[in-house]
């Protein structure tokens, strides 16, 4: 068995201090870095203060392969990560004209004018590596030091997961002989996964499997190692993707925005959202992809009775027979919102809480509605969690619906 490459994380935010917010990414980081030969010895979470994020970078690099620094990356006074690492190592900020130009034309395509702190978002370590943002706008930095490699990245998790999957995993596929791929599903729950592949654990390995939850989506990362691990990595996900059957919604670093506008894009259907429990997390997953706009028109938060009828057209009659949170009213909101201009509409009503919840209707109650031209489908659930958890997996499910009716005519 190989000896474990030493690495060590660093969460940067004093929010992380001082709130209940608290670090996931190096529990992401961890499991996905495992396969990869490299194991955290160390894990920080720090201040956005200069002087305190240079110590823990500077004292981590001393006895870790790979420091992993997450958040503090953003264009406001307090983030101050490049600072710290340039401070660490004894480096200059250099400004990258091509990271500026990118900057200044992200906040053009958003109609907005660019602050002048935004530049600072340019600003990279002498002889670093730019590592792109897809989902974002604040890049990551990877910076060799002799046998030592400094890694800063976005503290935005779904920011963090896609340079980190796309930009570096990769590279590291042949770390201690190990090649690894991931599969990624939607609108399953982890331990269902589990149960499904469990049998396929005598046939390759239960350590070559790594099962990651994410609120509504689940990753599979596969592993292998050794003479024809190329092959047997493709037999893992030959194997596992028939397993997961049409729970799978893709690969690598795709995402499920990402796979709902290609669906989209492939019929040449638009789409509009109805939203009220998750408040415009929808929208903002799939505006989250480049070139959203040229199928998505956009999407209505709705709240109050009052605008789910002004601006959706849900009948009042159906409110008051059915509620706000019902399956008749995601089916009206969802026809509403394809009068926006889109041949496809997703709503989503429900009870994130913590108040608001009833016997008949506890917190949690969700109900979503995808209409495609091809037909109308609706869901009925009930999510556990907080308010945060309820929301977000209630954005991720609405998303897998919309995927599944778009997959049928396939």
């Amino acid at each position: 068995m190989s000896i474990p490459r030493p690495a060590a994380f660093v969460a940067v935010g004093s929010e992380l201090l001082r709130t209940e917010r608290v670090d996931t990414n190096s529990v992401l980081a961890g499991r996905l870095l495992a396969p990869y030969g490299f194991a955290f010895v160390e894990k920080r979470c720090v201040e956005d203060n200069t002087d305190a994020i240079a110590t823990a970078i500077t004292e981590l690099l001393s006895r870790a392969e790979l420091v992993l620094v997450s958040g503090g990356l953003g264009p406001t006074a307090d983030d101050v990560t490049r600072e710290a690492a340039a401070q660490a190592l004894g480096l200059a900020l250099e400004r990258d004209p091509r990271l500026e130009t990118t900057l200044v034309e992200r906040y053009q395509q958003r109609g907005r004018e660019m602050p002048a702190i935004a530049l600072r978002m340019a600003d990279v370590l002498a002889g670093a590596e730019v590592l792109p943002n897809p989902v974002g706008t604040a890049p990551g930095q990877l910076l060799r030091a002799g046998n030592r490699m400094l890694v800063l990245l976005p503290g935005v998790p779904v920011e963090f997961e896609q340079i980190l999957s796309q930009h570096l995993l990769p590279r590291w596929s042949e770390v201690n002989g190990v090649l690894t791929t991931t599969l990624r599903l939607a609108g399953v729950y982890e331990s269902q996964v589990e149960q499904r592949v469990s049998p396929l654990y005598d046939r390759f390995g239960r350590e070559r499997v790594t099962i990651l939850a994410a609120r509504g989506q689940v990753l599979l990362v596969l592993s292998a190692s050794g003479d024809g691990a190329r092959s047997r990595l493709a037999e893992m996900e030959a194997a596992f993707s028939a397993v997961a059957g049409r729970d799978l919604y893709g690969s690598g670093g795709d995402t499920l925005a990402g796979v709902v506008l290609a669906l989209l894009a492939q019929r040449g259907w638009r789409l509009a959202t109805a939203e009220s429990c998750t408040g415009g997390m929808i929208g903002a997953q799939i505006t989250a992809v480049p070139g959203s706009s040229a199928s998505y028109v956009g999407g209505v938060v709705a709240y109050s009775n009052e605008l789910k009828q002004r601006l959706l057209a849900v009948p009042k009659g159906v409110l008051s027979s059915s509620g706000a949170v019902s399956r008749e009213t995601a089916l009206a909101m969802a026809d509403g919102a394809r009068t926006l201009g889109a041949e496809c509409g997703l709503a989503v009503t429900g009870i994130a809480g913590p108040d608001g919840g009833s016997d008949d209707k506890p917190v949690g109650t969700v109900h979503i509605a995808a209409a495609t031209p091809a037909g109308v489908r609706h869901a009925h659930h009930q999510f556990p969690g907080d308010r945060a958890m309820v929301r977000e997996i209630t954005a991720n499910f609405a998303l897998d619906l919309l995927r599944r009716s778009l997959a049928e005519r396939e």
